[in-house]
């Protein structure tokens, strides 16, 4: 029993086609979801103002109590405020 290449070849070439049009889909949804995502933030970080309930990256939840350029002091518990960076804060959380 011999071993037909072409058919082989034209398999590998066919699979190839297939596996490089579905890559092209999955990186066509991902650029567009991670598109979509920056807007989001950038909405998030352009209309925090004082009294904004957020949520930090890490999942910590606090309101906004001062802001400062690129940083936002937050208050996490009854008098302790933290000062974080603009960007690190996730959503706005609506109260």
């Amino acid at each position: 029993m011999s071993i037909n290449w072409e058919v082989v070849v034209w398999t590998c070439v066919t699979l190839a086609v297939v596996m490089g049009v579905i890559g092209l889909i999955l990186a066509f949804i991902s650029a567009k979801n991670v598109r979509k995502r920056r807007e989001v933030l950038g909405e998030v970080h352009t209309e925090l103002k004082i009294g904004s309930q957020v949520m930090f990256a890490g999942g910590i939840y606090g309101k906004v109590v001062g802001l400062e350029g690129e940083t936002v002091n937050v208050e996490v518990a009854k008098s302790t405020v933290l000062k974080i960076s603009r960007y690190a804060i996730q959503a706005l959380v609506d109260s």
